[in-house]
C-alpha cells in the first residue's frame, strides 16, 4: 500500500514539472502579452492615404447640334454637358499601419500602403493627427520610410529585434489597424521562416498564425521581449491563421539607404540561374540538391569577368552557402557595389573558388539575370539551353528555349505544351534565346499565339488562347 503510494506522488510530481498543471515551472513561463502590448502599442500609427483618381467620360450626345446655331446663347451649356469628353476627379482612400522607429519622427511601413499617394496623414497613439512625407520607398520587398515632424509630441519608438534568431514555435504580436480598428492586438507564433510567395525577388517571409487583416500592413511583428522581429505585409485571400511579414533584419539593411537615396541600390552578378533538381543533382554528382545553375552568364558583366561560366553550380557566395535558387538574388542584392566576394562553384565535379567584384544593379536590368525561376502567363517556365541541359534531356539543339515545367490547366497545358519541348518560333519570330522569348511575349496584345514546337526529332505548331 504504502508502494502504492509512493508511486502515484511521484507520478503526480512529474506530470506537475512536466505540464505545470497551470502552476510550477511552466506555469510562471506563459506570455505576458499586457506589458509588451503596454510597451508597443504607443509607437504604432495609423496610415491614412488619398489618392486623387482622374477618370475620362465620353457623352454619347457629342455631335449634338443647338438648335440656335453658333451664336447659341446656351452654347457653354452644351458644351459643357454634350462635349465629346470631360475629366471627373474622386479621392481613393486607404488604410494602413506603421511604427515609429526615431525620436525625429521616422516610421517604417509597407511600400504599398503609401505608394502613388497625394496626401499622407499619421495619427499617433494620443490621437495627434500629422502629415507625413515620403523619404524612400523599395517595390521590391515592399519596404518604405516616410516622416513627419512632430510638435511638442514625446514619440514612443519600438525596438528593433534580431529576425535570425527568431525560431518557429516561438509566440509573437502582430499590432495594427485592421479595418480601421486601431492599434489591434493579436497573437501567434512563427508558423515558418523564409516563405517564398511570389511577392518579389527577394521573398524571405516570416508566416504566423497571428491575426493579420487589410489595414493590418505596415504594422509591427513583435516577440516576447518586446521587440520588432517583422513588418507585416501580406495575407492569402480565404485563408485563416496565415499571415506574412518582412523580417526586420531585412529593413535595417534597407532603412539607412532610403535615407540617403530615397531608393535602394543593389549589388549585380549578372548571370541567369535555374533551380538544381534530384535529377540535375545526380548529374552533377551531388549527394543532394543545393546551390543554383548557372544557365547564361551575361556578357561582359561582373560574372563574365570572374570567369563564371554557364554549367556552374553556385554553392557558396561570400561564405554562405547557397542552399537554394532563391537564396542567391539576395545574398547579391544586400552586397555593396565594388565588393569583391569569393565565389564557390562546381565545375566538373570540381570545387573552384572565383573573386567578383560585384557591379551595380540597373533598373529594368535585374530579375531575369538574377531571379528565381519563374512560371509565366502562358504557365510556363522555361530556361537557356546550356551544353549540360543539352546532354541531361539527350537534345541536338541549342536554339531556343526549354520548357522543364508547365502549370497545370494552364493556357500553355490546355494547348498540349509538354516538358522537354523546345520552342522555336512565336509568331513567326524566331526565338534564339530567353531574351528573345520574353520580349515577344511581353510585347504580344493578341488573343491567340502560334509558337512552334520541337519535340524530340519532331516539330510541330500549337495555338495558345491568351484570352
Amino acid at each position: 500500500m504504502v508502494k502504492r503510494v509512493v508511486a502515484i506522488l511521484i507520478v503526480l510530481m512529474f506530470s506537475i514539472q512536466c505540464y505545470g498543471f497551470g502552476f510550477g515551472s511552466q506555469g510562471n513561463k506563459l506570455p505576458n502579452f499586457v506589458d509588451i502590448a503596454k510597451q508597443v502599442k504607443p509607437a504604432v500609427v495609423n496610415i491614412n492615404t488619398t489618392k486623387i483618381i482622374k477618370r475620362k467620360f465620353y457623352n454619347p450626345f457629342h455631335n449634338f447640334q443647338s438648335p440656335f446655331g453658333e451664336n447659341d446663347p446656351f452654347s457653354e451649356f452644351f458644351n459643357k454637358f454634350f462635349g465629346k469628353q470631360y475629366t471627373k476627379k474622386y479621392k481613393q482612400k486607404s488604410l494602413g499601419s506603421g511604427f515609429i522607429i526615431s525620436k525625429d519622427g521616422y516610421i517604417l511601413t509597407n511600400n504599398h500602403v503609401v505608394a502613388n499617394a497625394d496626401e499622407i496623414n499619421v495619427t499617433l497613439s494620443n490621437n495627434h493627427t500629422y502629415k507625413a512625407k515620403i523619404i524612400g520607398t523599395d517595390p521590391k520587398t515592399d519596404i518604405a520610410l516616410i516622416k513627419i515632424e512632430p510638435k511638442g509630441d514625446d514619440l514612443t519608438v519600438v525596438k528593433l529585434g534580431d529576425s535570425d534568431k527568431l525560431e518557429v514555435g516561438e509566440w509573437v504580436l502582430a499590432i495594427g489597424n485592421p479595418f480601421g480598428f486601431s492599434r489591434t492586438v493579436t497573437a501567434g507564433i512563427v508558423s515558418a521562416k523564409g516563405r517564398v510567395i511570389g511577392e518579389g525577388p527577394y521573398d524571405s517571409f516570416i508566416q504566423t498564425d497571428a491575426a493579420i487583416n487589410p489595414g493590418n500592413s505596415g504594422g509591427p511583428l513583435v516577440n516576447l521581449k518586446g521587440e520588432v522581429v517583422g513588418i507585416n505585409t501580406a495575407i492569402i485571400a480565404a485563408a485563416q491563421g496565415i499571415g506574412f511579414a518582412i523580417p526586420i533584419n531585412m529593413a535595417k539593411t534597407i532603412v539607412p539607404q532610403l535615407k540617403k537615396n530615397g531608393k535602394v541600390i543593389r549589388g549585380w552578378l549578372g548571370v541567369y540561374i535555374q533551380k538544381v533538381n534530384k535529377d540535375l543533382a545526380d548529374y552533377f554528382g551531388m549527394k543532394e540538391p543545393y546551390g543554383a545553375l548557372v544557365s547564361q552568364v551575361v556578357k561582359g558583366g561582373p560574372a563574365d569577368k570572374a570567369g563564371i561560366k554557364r554549367g556552374d553550380i553556385i554553392i557558396e557566395y561570400n561564405g554562405k552557402k547557397v542552399k537554394d535558387i532563391n537564396e542567391l538574388p539576395k545574398f547579391v542584392a544586400s552586397t555593396s557595389v565594388g565588393d569583391e566576394v569569393n565565389v564557390v562553384v562546381l565545375r566538373e565535379h570540381s570545387k573552384k573558388t572565383l573573386t567578383v567584384k560585384i557591379g551595380k544593379l540597373e533598373e529594368g536590368n535585374n530579375e531575369k539575370e538574377l531571379a528565381k525561376e519563374k512560371v509565366d502567363k502562358l504557365g510556363l517556365t522555361v530556361t537557356t539551353i546550356t551544353p549540360e541541359i543539352m546532354k541531361r534531356y539527350s537534345l541536338d539543339d541549342n536554339n531556343g528555349v526549354l520548357v522543364v515545367n508547365v502549370k497545370p490547366d494552364s493556357i500553355a497545358d490546355k494547348a498540349g505544351i509538354q516538358e522537354g519541348d523546345i520552342i522555336k518560333s512565336m509568331e513567326y519570330q524566331i526565338v534564339k534565346n530567353i531574351d528573345d522569348y520574353e520580349k515577344i511575349l511581353r510585347n504580344f496584345k493578341k488573343d491567340k499565339m502560334l509558337i512552334d514546337i520541337k519535340r524530340g526529332k519532331s516539330r510541330i505548331f500549337f495555338v495558345l488562347k491568351l484570352k
